[in-house]
């Protein structure tokens, strides 16, 4: 289309400085009355209006490949010549134009590398003349035109052909100007754009790191105040604008900053808050749950509490998660800190009541305790607490102390191989301390032993084994969990530790020797049968099934009882003996022959 436009061009240039105007004929001849008529043009004056035409054409065009393949196609308007090839340079090589004939193109293509930017002539077979002239510009060549002809050229065929390829030259140069001048404006454009984007993202990032350090240094202010937990929700909630909270591993909350909060606040699921706990510690980061944003506060690997805010419209963004992360850092010390404060508390606590329950100074006994802040000079209980599911480890014995302070006990705490023993301040609540125990574990699963009053820190020994005692009591009764007081015990609180072992022994061996050899030599269950048979109260059905066996199977096992022993269940004397000695066996012996 290119080319077609360039010689409607020529042709339109031609008609101007060529031929006459049609419909000038008369006018010609009336000027021919008038006058000598001029001298007809020669074929030189054509040549030169011919280039002068072409010049124009090619200085109008403004791509190289189209003024390249007009000078090819015009060549014959120089004198006697025919273009055999063209080549620009582009990038440093010499590109081939289309118009090149194939015939000679390898040996012509070798001989213009071959000159290296010079003149030169060309052999082509059936052309006695032939030249390679480079089409120069003030600085560099644009590129070559390969001319033949069928004659040896004139003087003025060669002045005309330079004259063609000096115009050619300079057309190249102008329209590689032309491009240049294209080209240097599309990368100035996209330099500007690129600089404008660059100084955009380089606020960004001024922007972003100056929150970030505003950020950093608000928390790091806010915890080195000391202002503690409280200080790093309310900045937290003044940085995002959002509710911020922290609440301790299991789920309990500590610090609220902002509207909305929960009053009561819910009671956490132990099983959910560690599977919630398990979940956001696979992820990198905050994790959205339902309507909260939460990080742990984990400081070498162990979780210490919850972070979180509330975002219910899902607001919250980078800047948001940024604040988020600052706080978690901030209050992992603070919470780290507290920790071994509590661990520090709870070994001097441990220390102090071991002294406590193997007998130690009274005068030492009390100044440690006001050193720890408790006051020993008010009437205490001791407290065992076992649980099924629990091993009796720190992580156990700060379950039991939160629990007793949430239930308004106040007391000294340590631990044993498979319970916790608490000193308290006052009596338990018969059911207080085991719910809470049971929330806390997420079972029911557990026992409490308490002891007598005790005035004297020289009781505390003795108070220790009312506690077993009455622990013990409980789990060999029918309803192995809940809270048994020493004090309720009646007849039992002999049955236990500090008692005379040989004289428990002698009683049980009187009255249920005949039946314990019996299980022994049969592996049967006569004793097992008549201390379920009495914790029933007699009541057949109840032991039945306690027992998972048929009635007429229980009423069989009562009967040989009768037999074996010589003891008759109807004789109140008898029963009671009985009863009291399968208690004996089953709480001081542990159920063994």
């Amino acid at each position: 289309m290119a080319s077609s436009r360039a010689h409607q061009l020529y042709r339109r240039c031609s008609d101007r400085e060529g031929g006459l105007p049609r419909g000038s004929g008369g006018r010609h001849r009336t000027a021919a009355r008038r006058g000598p008529r001029p001298p007809a043009p020669t074929p030189a004056d054509h040549a030169l209006r011919e280039l002068m035409v072409l010049s124009r054409a090619l200085f109008d065009t403004p791509d190289e490949g189209e003024i390249l393949r007009l000078a090819m196609d015009h060549i014959a308007a120089a004198g006697p010549y025919s273009a055999e090839a063209g080549y620009l340079k582009v990038d440093g090589d010499l590109v081939p134009s289309p118009r090149n004939g194939q015939i000679h193109a390898l040996a012509v293509n070798r001989r213009v590398r071959e000159l290296a930017g010079q003149d030169g002539p060309v052999t082509v077979p059936g052309r006695p003349w032939g030249r390679a002239l480079g089409l120069r510009g003030l600085e560099r060549l644009h590129g070559y035109l390969v001319v033949t002809s069928r004659s040896r050229p004139t003087e003025a065929d060669r002045s005309l052909l330079a004259t063609l390829v000096r115009h050619t030259a300079a057309a190249l140069s102008v329209a590689f100007a032309h491009r240049r001048q294209r080209e240097d404006a599309l990368e100035l454009h996209r330099l500007r754009e690129e600089r404008t984007a660059l100084q955009g993202q380089l606020i960004s990032v001024v922007a972003e790191l100056g929150y970030q350090r505003d950020v950093h240094a608000l928390m790091a202010d806010v915890a080195a105040s000391g202002g503690g937990e409280e200080a790093i929700t309310r900045a937290l909630h003044g940085l995002t604008g959002l509710p911020a909270l922290v609440e301790d591993r299991f789920g309990r909350l500590r610090s609220w900053t902002g509207p909305s909060r929960p009053d009561p606040y819910p009671e956490p699921d132990p099983v959910r808050q560690d599977e919630m706990l398990h979940a956001v510690a696979r992820e990198v980061g905050p994790v959205r749950i339902k309507d909260r944003l939460i990080t742990l506060v984990r400081p070498h690997g162990e979780i210490l509490g919850v972070l979180a805010l509330v975002d219910a419209r899902d607001e919250a963004d980078e800047h948001t998660v940024l604040a988020l992360e600052h706080a978690a850092t901030s209050l992992a010390p603070e919470l780290a800190h507290l920790r071994n404060l509590a661990e520090v508390e709870l070994r001097l606590h441990r220390e102090l009541v071991d002294d406590l329950l193997a007998g130690t100074d009274e005068a030492s006994a009390y100044a440690r305790s006001e050193a720890v802040g408790h006051d020993l000079h008010r009437s205490h209980y001791v407290v065992v607490v076992q649980w099924s599911n629990r091993t009796a480890d720190d992580s156990f014995a700060q379950t039991v102390g939160r629990a007793a302070s949430a239930v308004g006990i106040r007391s000294l705490l340590t631990r044993r191989s498979d319970h916790v023993v608490l000193i308290a301040d006052d009596r338990p609540h018969a059911r207080a301390l085991y719910e809470a125990l049971a929330r806390e574990t997420g079972t029911r699963s557990g026992t409490i032993g308490v002891s007598a009053p005790c005035d004297s820190l020289d009781d505390i020994p003795h108070r220790y084994q009312e506690a077993q005692r009455a622990l013990e009591v409980r789990r060999h009764s029918r309803e192995h969990y809940g809270t048994t007081f020493f004090d309720e015990l009646g007849l039992y609180r002999i049955l236990g530790p500090g008692n005379d072992y040989r004289e428990l022994e002698t009683f049980v061996h009187e009255w249920l020797g005949q039946l314990i050899d019996y299980d022994s030599r049969h592996h049967a269950a006569m004793v097992e049968t008549l201390s379920r048979y009495f914790d029933c109260g007699g009541n057949y059905d109840e032991t039945a099934e306690s027992l998972a066996i048929h009635r007429s199977t229980l009423r069989y096992r009562l009967q040989r009882i009768r037999d074996i022993s010589g003891n008759d269940l109807a004789n109140v004397e008898d029963r009671l003996n009985l009863q009291v000695a399968t208690r004996v066996w089953k709480i001081v012996l542990g159920g063994h022959g």
